[in-house]
């Protein structure tokens, strides 16, 4: 899963703004966010994890440009702002990605399993290229237009 030229692009997709806050925000991640990433980096999920990556206006909690995955770790302020999540995870998936929402609590307290769900999407992920229907996707499509995958999704 190496990095192609559209993915290496994409990492300047991103706004002057959303770059600075990004920086902010890698020195000042939550508990939750520490502890998923001290599983994710360094590829020992078999792909690249970037965290607090800007892209667009927008700065995503774990991205994994090949494939198109983000990993979103809502703390209970994501409860007030459900219409910008939904409109950022649907330009996300305008894009091709595949949104990925855990609850902050579920990380600290159920990590193996955060972590093992994450294994099986990118194990049965349907992107770049989507299997034909019925082969080989271990978690539900999302509904159609959304591309956001929840833990309801995925067993």
């Amino acid at each position: 899963m190496g990095a192609s030229p559209d993915n290496l692009h994409m990492q300047y997709q991103a706004s002057t703004d959303a770059r600075r806050y990004a920086i902010k925000l890698r020195t000042g991640m939550t508990d939750a966010e520490r502890r998923l990433w001290s599983r994710l980096r360094g590829e020992q999920l078999g792909v690249k994890f970037r965290r607090q990556h800007p892209l667009g206006g927008y700065v995503l909690d774990f991205a994994c440009l090949d494939p198109k995955v983000v990993i979103e770790v809502d703390g209970a302020q994501h409860l007030d702002q459900v219409g910008y999540d939904d409109r950022r995870s649907a330009w996300l998936a305008e894009r091709g990605f595949l949104v990925l929402r855990f609850w902050a609590n579920e990380v600290l307290s159920e990590t193996d399993a955060v972590v093992s769900r994450i294994v099986d999407l990118l194990m049965g992920s349907p992107h770049p290229n989507p299997p034909p229907v019925g082969e080989g996707v271990k978690c539900s499509p999302p509904p159609a237009g959304e591309g956001v995958l929840s833990e309801k999704d995925c067993p």
